[in-house]
């Protein structure tokens, strides 16, 4: 990065000018309006979840198709939230450069979601026989609908997460406070998503949603989205409205040669590798704790009801109709609850971060504690799975109270590092990444490459690795180990690599905040 007390040389790539006056932190309740947000996107997310797996059925999305579905998560993260950063850092809209962008995602998110929900009526208007096993004009508006989804998520998380760091003033305390505001709320939707779901007959509040091609389950997924929908835009209104910005004026930009209005001549790819080659060594230090932490938790968020169903009460997948299928299917609906306890646990430990943070001594100690929780946690699984298969040996029912309350147990343990990995590593990428000349925006899309990149490996690995040390190459105990040592690794990491922030980054961050009301 250039040194800025010298004359002769040149700004580095599209970089915001950090001599601009530090604005003074927004009050608190601006940043909690701001943060409800993640209320209104997670409560989608829950939905799907909840519900996702019948009407998937329902439409008969071939097996194939899966593994295409699932790809959007890592491909939108990689490519549109560091793009959606770089434009809202460098956006001259009279309205801010935050607000275009969120209200633009909670639009497509509305769109994404009618799709979803109507794509089996879609589908049949269109020529879909329901008799048959696959739908495929239904099938192809719901993957498209799918995927305008986490596109439109991506979209809407980063922004609100830099208007966040806008709003902080680059205040360390009020950084950390507003993000862990943000994670408040992302259990909250959490809650409310999965409460949704668990209503088998909230359809009735529509009756018009169940149709000759929608049945009950789909009704139900129909009726939560339009809640869903409601909620969501409710809430961007509210924060769009009554938290403004101070639109941010071309002259305010410099560009590679100095020039005004440099960042649209710079290409976003460019400005990303650009990102990169400045990053000074604490924020790389902390995309590599944060790229170990997501490595353990992947596991985990990918097979934690299949994990109930299999190994804790010993059942199989399959429709028919046996007695491991519908052990299997109690497994997957205690694993349900055991996410609604998570969130739940999730929302208080949210509420707790900055207090215990000020126990602990700072926020990286506070993380790497409770990664080492992460690590227990998932180490347990190992101990609760073998329980559990000694007492399949003298009944086939499901496991007793003491096994299926060890496992719920564990669900609500993991909702405390599930909290801070939620809110710190975003907190403390507002303030390192302020040294290498980047904005919120696209400081936030270059930390989501250290979660895409470790849910793309795992993916790709967590199979084999399973079939390695499982011979029937349907456990998951050896993800689940994976997660447990990357955990422990990254808990050590992130006390012994993670700087103090210092006074002068916290200038810097607020001076890259840019302006606000």
């Amino acid at each position: 990065m250039a040194d800025p007390s010298s004359n002769n040389k040149q700004p580095s790539y599209s970089t915001l000018n950090v001599e601009a006056q530090v604005p003074t932190p927004s009050p608190l309740w601006k940043m909690i309006v701001v943060a409800s947000i993640a209320a209104g996107v997670q409560f989608g997310w829950a939905l799907q979840l909840s519900l996702m797996t019948p009407y998937v059925q329902l439409l008969g999305v071939p097996h194939t198709w899966s593994s295409i579905i699932w790809l959007c998560g890592p491909i939108s993260g990689l490519l549109v939230q560091p793009t959606v950063g770089f434009y809202s850092d460098r956006c001259t809209s009279r309205f801010g450069r935050r607000r275009p962008f969120i209200v633009g995602g909670a639009i497509a998110v509305a769109i994404a979601i009618i799709l979803i929900g109507f794509a089996a009526d879609f589908g049949y208007s269109l020529g879909d026989d329901i008799k048959k096993k696959t739908r495929p004009r239904a099938v192809a508006f719901f993957v498209v609908g799918f995927w305008i989804l986490d596109m439109a998520n991506n979209m809407l998380q980063g922004p609100c997460r830099a208007f966040l760091g806008d709003l902080s003033g680059g205040d360390q305390s009020k950084i950390r406070t507003a993000n862990s505001a943000f994670s408040f709320f992302m259990a909250v939707g959490n809650v409310l998503g999965y409460g949704a779901g668990s209503l088998n007959n909230l359809y009735k509040a529509l009756p018009f949603t169940e149709t000759k091609a929608c049945n009950i389950y789909c009704a139900n997924l129909k009726t939560c989205f339009f809640i869903a929908i409601v909620l969501l835009l409710a809430l961007v209104t509210i924060a769009c409205v009554y938290v403004k910005e101070t639109p941010l004026m071309s002259a305010e930009k410099v560009g590679n040669n100095g020039d005004e209005d440099g960042a649209v001549k710079t290409p976003c790819v460019g400005s990303l590798f650009g990102a990169f080659r400045e990053l000074k060594r604490p924020m790389w230090m902390l995309l590599l704790v944060t790229c170990l932490n997501w490595i353990a938790w992947f596991p985990w968020v990918l097979y934690d009801t299949d994990w109930m169903g299999r190994e804790v009460y010993g059942g199989e997948p399959g429709n028919d109709g046996t007695q491991k299928n519908k052990l299997y299917d109690k497994g997957v609906r205690e694993g349900s609850l055991g996410l609604l306890i998570n969130s739940v646990v999730l929302a208080l430990m949210s509420i707790g971060i900055e207090p215990m943070s000020r126990l602990l001594g700072g926020v990286k100690r506070l993380w790497g504690l409770v990664n080492l929780i992460l690590a227990v946690g998932l180490a347990m699984t190992v101990l609760i799975t073998k329980e559990a298969k000694a007492q399949s040996q003298f009944s086939v029912a499901e496991p007793p109270a003491s096994v299926k309350g060890g496992a719920l147990a564990l669900f609500s343990v993991l909702g405390i590092p599930l909290a801070i990995t939620y809110s710190v590593p975003f907190a403390m990428a507002s303030i390192f990444s302020s040294t290498s000349g980047a904005g919120q925006g696209l400081s936030l899309g270059t930390l989501n490459l250290a979660i895409v990149i470790p849910q793309m490996v795992v993916s790709g690995i967590s199979g084999p690795i399973d079939g390695l040390f499982d011979k029937s190459g349907r456990g998951n105990l050896p993800a689940f180990v994976m997660g447990a040592i990357a955990a422990a690794v990254s808990g050590v990491l992130a006390v012994v690599l993670l700087p103090t922030p210092q006074p002068q980054d916290l200038a810097k961050a607020a001076a890259v905040g840019g302006g606000f009301h």
